[in-house]
């Protein structure tokens, strides 16, 4: 694991020179984007928004009990935003474009499409890394923000439906509970967690030797790695942002 994680960051450095010499066009970062983001963008929103109905489905009676039933917006929202829809946007990203990443750059590595790059004198990392990191940053991104969208929205449909609660009264609890550090911090996981799909993924594929099974070896490999790496970024950025908020109310 350590040995993997070292490779990446070189590989991640790497294409960060490669993209700052100018050598990626736009064309290709849009193209790898809509193969990223496009194709991932339904399986990811309807994770979030049927996750966020379950919870919304699963709080609202309990929340009606108690009398709080104006905080089920804000409760909802704060899971929404801080956690599920950029985790599970994430994930699902990472298992439907991470492992198709990791099985075409895997292809062209066993086919020696890849060795032939390098005997032309091409940075073969920088120009399979470079516009896949950048596409799956930006996308994953903007597929966090829609999917925080309609998560919101189905936990207001779900509580209307289920305890009768007023769409008024759902959205000004969450307009009162949620905070402008909540939402930049989500989009920032939303960066970061494109990323490294699309780092980890290309790494994975890009140490493939042998054939096609082990294509198929190491897409296995990638979507595992993948979550793996979500799921301990997510704890490092909520343990460097929340923290001193914790600390402070101590």
């Amino acid at each position: 694991m350590i040995t993997f994680l070292g490779q990446c960051v070189q590989n991640f450095i790497t294409a960060a020179k490669y993209t700052f010499k100018g050598n990626i066009t736009f064309k290709s970062v849009v193209s790898q984007a809509a193969k990223i983001g496009f194709d991932s963008l339904g399986i990811c929103l309807l994770i979030v928004i049927i996750s966020s109905s379950v919870i919304a489905l699963q709080v609202a009676k309990q929340f009606l009990l108690s009398g709080a039933d104006d905080y089920i917006g804000g409760f909802l929202g704060i899971a929404l935003i801080r956690e599920i829809a950029p985790g599970f946007a994430a994930l699902a990203m990472g298992a439907r474009a991470g492992t198709a990443i990791t099985a075409q750059i895997a292809n062209m590595k066993v086919t020696s499409q890849v060795d032939a790059m390098e005997v032309l004198g091409v940075n073969s990392v920088g120009y399979y890394f470079a516009p896949r990191i950048i596409a799956g940053a930006f996308s994953c991104l903007f597929v966090v923000i829609l999917a925080e969208f309609l998560g919101i929205l189905g936990g207001m449909v779900v509580s209307y439906y289920s305890i009768d609660l007023h769409p008024n009264r759902y959205m000004n609890s969450v307009w009162l509970m949620l905070v402008t550090k909540d939402i930049y911090i989500s989009l920032f996981k939303g960066f970061v967690f494109g990323g490294i799909i699309a780092t980890v993924s290309s790494t994975v594929g890009y140490n493939t030797v042998g054939g096609a099974k082990n294509v198929g070896d190491s897409t296995t490999k990638s979507a595992i790695l993948c979550t793996v790496y979500l799921l301990v970024a997510d704890l490092i950025i909520d343990f460097l942002f929340y923290t001193s908020d914790i600390l402070s109310q101590i």
